[in-house]
């Protein structure tokens, strides 16, 4: 068993943090503050080839592997969340799906200029009344009369880069008289076209600067030649790309939760109380041992629901369970260490002149988005028991 990385995925790593920490790490406050989305770092992120990391290059991306692209979001992650998941969407729950159900036409037109930075993805499931159970969605889309296009009525909620996507992966139901999850389509939305209107950009508890909002689409032709995938098939693609998307939200759960160690680690070094340095008492080393054992225990299911990653699509196989291990271990391992570091800096924690608190506020929505953690514990469970 070999833990290391190869010489590739080191170049890397190193490369991404660099990018992070001299790019995005000074103006991840402000971002965070003015809510505003950061254009100019994403476009720098799809320069590197950040936006498309497993995408092949004909399409625009960088012809990564898996182990690459967590490392990636890792370290743009540490030094802001927003940044991460703004990757993480456009690599995942809208690159996945093109590359592996989109046809040649559709990843030529759709993917390239998404996996190449000039343009941003989104994946439009959840709706207003339908969170975790997906599969209650009200949106519909009815094929014309001639078969030559959808029309869709919809409204989506929680959309991440919506208020910025040029191209959207869109869920509705083509037969209405299915029942749960059957009879649900996917579909490419292009957001300039006639019918699609988006809502007001939600204010965020954390990841300010990752835009989101409502859209909404009346009577919205989609050309047939955009439904992703065969009719019907829409919702085990939905998961499937949600799968993926899993092990891109651990591996931001995993940045965050480096970061506020880091920063908890330097400040017991250097913040003294009664004649000593606070990393020297007993409380504080129980903290940073605990803190650092969740957090390598997080990384190594995170790489490990990687290399899975990678199998699974070889294979044509979904990578539900490690994807669901991974990322609620890592979720809630960010939000305990990030409270541990704000305990560590006391009244300095608490405080906007250290970034302690935006990581706070950044690891709570790795618990939610996603899938919960009370869905990650149904996935794993069911997996297990073999009951449902």
């Amino acid at each position: 068993m070999d833990f290391r990385l190869t010489d590739e995925q080191q170049m890397i790593q190193a490369a991404a943090r660099e990018f992070a920490q001299n790019e995005i790490a000074p103006v991840a406050a402000k971002f965070d503050i003015s809510g505003e989305f950061p254009v100019e770092t994403i476009r720098q992120a799809g320069e590197l080839g950040f936006m498309g990391i497993e995408i092949p290059e004909e399409y625009g991306g960088a012809a990564l592997d898996s182990i690459s692209f967590v490392l990636v979001i890792e370290e743009i992650s540490a030094a802001c969340a927003a940044h991460g998941v703004i990757v993480s969407v456009n690599n995942t729950l809208y690159g996945v799906p093109l590359l592996e159900f989109g046809t040649a036409a559709q990843k030529e037109q759709y993917l390239t200029p998404v996996a190449s930075g000039q343009v941003n993805g989104a994946y439009a499931l959840t709706e207003p009344q339908s969170g975790s159970d997906a599969a209650a969605m009200r949106s519909r889309a009815e094929l014309a009369a001639d078969g030559s296009h959808y029309l869709i009525n919809a409204k989506k909620s929680w959309i991440t880069s919506g208020p910025v996507a040029r191209y959207l992966v869109l869920f509705a139901k083509t037969d209405v008289e299915a029942k749960g999850s059957r009879g649900i389509s996917a579909f490419i939305i292009d957001t300039e076209q006639e019918g699609f209107q988006r809502g007001k950009t939600e204010p965020k508890l954390g990841i300010r600067a990752s835009a989101t909002c409502e859209i909404e689409l009346t009577d919205y032709r989609c050309p047939v030649e955009n439904r992703l995938g065969e009719e019907g098939q829409g919702f085990p693609l939905a998961m499937k790309v949600l799968d993926a998307g899993r092990v891109g939200i651990a591996a931001q759960a995993l940045g965050i939760a480096q970061a506020a160690y880091d920063a908890a680690l330097s400040y017991s070094r250097e913040r003294h109380a009664f004649g000593a340095p606070i990393g020297s008492f007993q409380t504080i080393q129980n903290k940073i041992a605990d803190m650092k054992t969740r957090i390598e225990a997080a990384r190594l299911l995170v790489y490990k629901a990687a290399w899975h990653k990678m199998q699974a699509r070889q294979s044509g196989a979904r990578n539900a369970l490690n994807g669901s291990i991974a990322k609620l271990f890592a979720s809630e391992t960010a939000m305990f260490v990030a409270n541990e570091a704000l305990q560590i800096h006391g009244g300095m924690g608490y405080s906007k002149e250290l970034p302690l608190e935006r990581y706070y506020r950044d690891a709570k929505i790795t618990e939610i988005y996603e899938g919960t953690s009370e869905i990650q514990r149904m996935v794993i469970g069911r997996s297990e028991t073999g009951l449902r």
